[in-house]
């Protein structure tokens, strides 16, 4: 599938999503949802109100990500079309329960300030003064952690992960509280990015979520557009014959999450433990069937040694 075809495509998907939730049954399952998510409503100022639950920061970069290829379009507020940075913005928290203002520099008023980036969590809103000759906020982002935002950058481009950078100001529309995901599982995994799709591909394929993540933190230090030297692509690193052998699309985080857990439960059930399926994660699993254990590689010895010190520490 060429580029432009695999952009059409994804407008066709979003654009049947949309229709889809147009549906009176769609709009009553998705207001449950978002009850039960704590996304409970919006305040007069415009943001996030929570009466008895928290908004997950996992659930704004989740959405989010959703929207990646969506070309970008001034005054864009509809996917199926095309959309601009503060509409994309608005229709992410929007479809979560959270109304914010319409332009970039209205939200830029929402919320609560964040005093630096090292103090930013995922979900919180990015906002940039671009325009030398017009002072004022006139681009926003969604931040997703370490270091990248999720945005519809400008016309010629689409909506895509990129480097954040410099903001000029950093606001907060989600509560302080833990997110959702990581209060569900006991804690665990709080403040690790994508933390509800590593519980939910754990718990499909009978994994420990905590061990996936810290793949995930081990192999791409959670960065969804990593591509190795080597070749391994996305999150969770997968080389491109692996991928097309697991069905599983490397860019896509929810995919590759998945995609990994399937492929470490079938590893695990392979070789009978897990510190050697981390080493056939990392070197194959003809190498480890060729030595009889973890090969005598330092780069697979430390990397099992660091991916279980890692798992051990979201526990």
């Amino acid at each position: 599938m060429d580029g432009l075809s695999a952009v059409q495509a994804r407008i066709g998907e979003i654009q049947a999503r949309f229709t889809a939730q147009a549906t009176t049954a769609t709009s009553a399952a998705w207001s449950s949802a978002a009850g039960a998510a704590g996304l409970t409503g919006t305040s007069s100022a415009g943001y996030a109100t929570s009466t008895g639950g928290t908004a997950s920061e996992s659930a704004v970069v989740s959405e989010a990500q959703k929207y990646i290829g969506v070309p970008y379009v001034w005054g864009g507020t509809d996917p199926s079309k095309g959309l601009d940075c503060s509409g994309f913005t608005k229709l992410v928290y929007g479809n979560l329960g959270v109304e914010l203002p319409r332009t970039s520099s209205q939200q830029a008023t929402a919320g609560r300030a964040v005093a630096s980036l090292d103090a930013a969590r995922p979900g919180d809103l990015v906002f940039f003064d671009h325009s030398s000759d017009r002072p004022g906020i006139d681009h926003v982002g969604i931040y997703i952690g370490n270091g990248q935002m999720v945005a519809a950058p400008q016309p010629g481009e689409s909506v895509k992960v990129q480097a954040v950078g410099n903001p000029s100001v950093i606001r907060r529309v989600l509560p302080d509280a833990a997110p959702v995901a990581a209060a569900a599982s006991g804690g665990a995994l709080a403040g690790v990015p994508y933390a509800d799709l590593f519980t939910r591909a754990a718990t499909k394929h009978g994994v420990d979520p905590s061990l996936l993540a810290a793949v995930a933190k081990q192999e791409s230090n959670f960065d969804t557009s990593a591509v190795s030297p080597a070749g391994a692509q996305g999150l969770m690193q997968f080389m491109p014959a692996t991928a097309k052998g697991l069905g599983v699309n490397p860019m896509d985080p929810g995919s590759a999450i998945d995609g990994a857990a399937k492929y470490l439960s079938s590893l695990t059930k392979q070789f009978g433990s897990t510190d050697l399926a981390l080493a056939a994660y990392n070197a194959g699993p003809g190498t480890v069937a060729r030595h009889g254990g973890i090969p005598p590689f330092p780069e697979t010895q430390n990397y099992v040694r660091s991916v279980m010190s890692k798992a051990e520490a979201y526990r």
